[in-house]
């Protein structure tokens, strides 16, 4: 299994932006890559999600607003938050699945121990 640490959390204001980071101590090419987040009294739920061979998906509540890439070479993922709402605020997990689905936290084995984000109002 890959070990994931996430960086690039913090305070924004409304509308701002930020650039999540979640780099792997092993090779990330097979991996399906996903981000998650889990805000106070919550469960985690899907933000978005890059499968091994190719396309990305993202939650409704995120669409046009967040971009998901990865770079394997790199062993790293990003996650490009734009027009950030109070609603974000969470702190945001990488994961790494070998599974075939990616919407449930269940579908990764790895994750990171997350990065806060607070979007202030």
């Amino acid at each position: 299994q890959v070990q994931l640490v996430e960086s690039g959390g913090g305070l924004v204001q409304v509308g701002g932006s930020l650039r999540l980071s979640c780099a792997a101590s092993g090779r990330t090419f097979l991996y399906t890559m996903g981000w998650f987040r889990q805000a106070p009294g919550k469960e985690r739920e899907f933000v978005s999600a890059m499968p091994w061979n190719g396309g990305r998906t993202y939650a409704d509540s995120v669409k046009g607003r967040f971009t998901m890439s990865r770079d394997d070479a790199k062993n790293t993922v990003y996650l490009q938050m734009s027009s950030l709402k109070p609603e974000d605020s969470a702190v945001y997990y990488c994961g790494a699945g070998l599974r075939s689905g990616w919407f449930k936290a269940t579908d990764f084995d790895s994750w990171g121990p997350g990065t806060q984000v607070t979007v202030s109002s």
